[in-house]
C-alpha cells in the first residue's frame, strides 16, 4: 500500500508532534465519525484516533460533528413535535442508585413528554438504570418509531441506544480494551433523538460542561441544562452549589444553586443498591433526605426551561411540592 489510507489525514491532524497537531474542524470530525460508523476504518486506526482525541482534549467543535455524524444515522426516524425533554443516561459504572428515574418520573407526571435514551452499563456490584426503569413500569421501546408511539399514551419513556444508532453502541464496547472512556462515551449525551426543545446533560466532569455548551450551541439547541451529574449522570448533588451552564431559548447564562441539604457527609458509594430501595423511597417506606433533595433538586433544574419566568428558590419549592405530592402507592 503505497498511498495513505482516507482515514489517515484525521489521525495525522490529532497525532503531529507538540507544535504541529490541531483540533478538528465541526465537517472534520463528522466525517471521521461517519467513516468510523460505517465500518470504514481499520481497528489500529480506530484506536489511535480515540485515544489522541481524549489526550489532547476534546473541543466543542469535535463533539458536534461527531454527534452529526451519528445522527445522520437516524435523521429520517426523528420526525417531530413528540417530545418535551430528552434525557440521556450514559454512565456506565453507576455506585450509585438511579434516583434521577424518579425526578424525570415526576417531570413527566406534570403533562411533559420525556425521552430517556442510554446504554446498560455494568450490572455485577453496580446500579444499572434499565432496572430500575423495568421496577417502576416505564415503557422500554425498541424503535425511535416505537418511542413516538408509546409517548402518545406514557409520557416518559425509554430507548437503548443500540436500537436506533447500533454501530455507536458497538464503539462503547471499546471501553474494556482500551482501560478508559472514550469520546464516544461524552458526545452520546449530545445525539437528543427525537430533537425534543429541552436537553438535560449530566457530565462527569467539569470541564466537559464547556463542550458540551459549544456542543449544543453549534447543532442549534434552544434549551438545555449542563452541570456536573451525580455519578456522571442528570442528577443534581443537593450537598453542593449546582453551577449550571444553560441554555434558555438561545440565550446562555451560568445559573448557581444553592445548596438544598445541609448533610454534608452522605457517603453515595454507601447505598444499598438494589432497585427496590428506588421504590421503597418512592413509597415513603423509608426516608433518605439526601437523595430525596437531589431528586426534588434535579427536577427544579428541569423545569427552569419551562418555566423561565421563576426564580431557582422558586423552582425548588415547587419542585419540593410535586415530591410531596405524588401518589406514593401508584407503583403498588
Amino acid at each position: 500500500m503505497t498511498e495513505d489510507h482516507p482515514f489517515a489525514q484525521y489521525v495525522r491532524a490529532l497525532g503531529k508532534g507538540p507544535n504541529m497537531w490541531r483540533n478538528l474542524t465541526f465537517d472534520e470530525a463528522r466525517d471521521a465519525m461517519a467513516m468510523i460508523l460505517a465500518g470504514e476504518v481499520n481497528p489500529m486506526q480506530l484506536g489511535a484516533f480515540l485515544l489522541l482525541l481524549r489526550r489532547k482534549g476534546e473541543s466543542g467543535a469535535e463533539f458536534a460533528g461527531m454527534t452529526a455524524a451519528a445522527k445522520a444515522i437516524f435523521q429520517n426516524d426523528i420526525g417531530s413535535g413528540t417530545v418535551n425533554y430528552d434525557w440521556p443516561s450514559y454512565a456506565d459504572r453507576h455506585r450509585q442508585q438511579p434516583w434521577f428515574v424518579l425526578a424525570a418520573i415526576l417531570l413527566a407526571d406534570q403533562g411533559y413528554k420525556v425521552l430517556m435514551h442510554g446504554i446498560d452499563g455494568y450490572h455485577d456490584g453496580y446500579a444499572p438504570t434499565r432496572p430500575v426503569l423495568d421496577l417502576l413500569h416505564v415503557p422500554q421501546v425498541t424503535s425511535l418509531g416505537g418511542a413516538r408511539d408509546a409517548l402518545q399514551d406514557a409520557n416518559l419513556v425509554y430507548i437503548g441506544l443500540e436500537h436506533f444508532c447500533a454501530p455507536l453502541q458497538d464503539l462503547f464496547e471499546l471501553r474494556p480494551f482500551l482501560g478508559v472512556r472514550t469520546a464516544v462515551n461524552t458526545f452520546a449525551r449530545d445525539l437528543n433523538p427525537l430533537d425534543a426543545p429541552c436537553q438535560m446533560q449530566g457530565v462527569f466532569h467539569p470541564p466537559y460542561k464547556d463542550s458540551h455548551l459549544q456542543t449544543a450551541l453549534l447543532l442549534k439547541q434552544p434549551n438545555a441544562m449542563i452541570f456536573k451529574g451525580g455519578g456522571g449522570e442528570v442528577m443534581r448533588n443537593p450537598m453542593k452549589p449546582a453551577r449550571i451552564d444553560a441554555v434558555l431559548d438561545g440565550t446562555v447564562q451560568e445559573l448557581v444553586w444553592p445548596v438544598l441539604s445541609d448533610e454534608n457527609n452522605y457517603k453515595w458509594r454507601d447505598e444499598n443498591l438494589a432497585p427496590e430501595q428506588i421504590l421503597a423511597v418512592w413509597r415513603g417506606d423509608i426516608s433518605l433526605p439526601v437523595p430525596e433533595q437531589g431528586i426534588i433538586g434535579t427536577l427544579a433544574v428541569a423545569l427552569k426551561m419551562k418555566l423561565p419566568e421563576l426564580s431557582l428558590q422558586e423552582l425548588d419549592c415547587k419542585a419540593a411540592n410535586i415530591w410531596a405530592a405524588r401518589d406514593k402507592s401508584r407503583f403498588n
